[in-house]
């Protein structure tokens, strides 16, 4: 069962769209469910996310933690960004059932793979951000081995 906070995120969502020539875009997905996320970062000179915008295919969850995600980023520096967890979008989002955990890993990964393009455009490093995978399943399939 979902929490009111997603079935509202999923029935009127934030920050959708695409942001033309945006500071950096990241998109990853699960090829085990077929969701796939798109997240665009605005980001200023002073390295805040001025702007950002997503475009998510798949469930309920993945659209709402989609729009929790770019809530959460938006105004914040980029150091602030990467504190985003799929913890801390779970929590604002009051909570998804465990089958449905994947989609905030997703908005999370979505989140650092729009900061690594950034990074790369700007020939930069951002203290803890690693190159991200473009399929989260290959992370799940690791955290069951164990």
């Amino acid at each position: 069962m979902y929490s009111e906070k997603v079935m509202e995120h999923f029935q009127n969502p934030r920050n959708v769209g695409e942001i033309e020539n945006a500071s950096g875009v990241g998109t990853v997905g699960n090829a085990k469910c077929g969701d796939i996320m798109r997240i665009y970062l605005d980001i200023d000179e002073n390295k805040i996310i001025r702007d950002v915008k997503f475009k998510t295919f798949g469930c309920g969850a993945a659209v709402a933690t989609s729009s929790m995600a770019t809530e959460l980023v938006k105004g914040k520096t980029i150091e602030e960004a990467m504190q985003v967890t799929n913890r801390a979008v779970m929590e604002a989002l009051d909570g998804l059932p465990p089958v449905k955990v994947h989609c905030s890993l997703l908005a999370e990964e979505a989140i650092h793979a729009a900061l690594w393009d950034y990074a790369e455009k700007h020939e930069i490093k951002i203290e803890g951000l690693e190159k991200p995978k473009s399929d989260i399943h290959e992370e799940e399939e690791e955290e069951e081995e164990y």
